[in-house]
């Protein structure tokens, strides 16, 4: 169930995204208010799970993880013991940064980061090694248009 939140709360969350380091009374001036109220709602909206966490985001090409692949999973196995070692699997490889199950053709789209084609036909070597796979896909991406942690609030 979503959580109520008013126009505040949402401008709050938006400064937030922007930039977490700000400090409160930062933050308290950008949306209209001051620093007690603000510091109460971001208090209640993590106790509510809508702040879940806040992290840094580094620069992949800095780090020498130019690769960016989507792998297009499709499998033929669909029991819980075949799901439970693949999300294992997938859970404990640091390349992949996203994994949704979807509905249609292909079962599973997972996003990988690597430094380059080697580094993931050695990602790809040890999953397949785990776990059986009726078809894989990887697709590089050429240019990373739009990457955003921000949601629409």
């Amino acid at each position: 169930m979503a959580a109520a939140l008013d126009d505040l709360d949402r401008k709050i969350l938006s400064e937030l995204q922007q930039d977490a380091e700000q400090s409160l009374d930062e933050i308290a001036r950008k949306v209209g208010s001051s620093k007690t109220p603000v510091w109460n709602r971001i208090r209640r909206m993590k106790e509510q799970g809508v702040i879940s966490r806040q992290t840094v985001i580094l620069d992949a090409e800095a780090l020498g993880l130019e690769a960016c692949f989507f792998v297009l999973i499709r499998t033929s196995e669909h029991e819980a013991e075949w799901q439970r070692k693949f999300l294992k699997a997938l859970k404990e490889r640091p390349e992949v940064l996203e994994a949704h199950r979807l509905a249609g053709d292909i079962d599973y789209i997972l996003k990988v980061r690597v430094k380059n084609a080697r580094a993931y036909d050695t990602f790809y070597q040890a999953l397949i090694s785990e776990v059986k796979i009726y078809n894989v896909t990887a697709l590089l991406s050429m240019e990373e248009i739009k990457s955003t942690t921000m949601l629409p609030v």
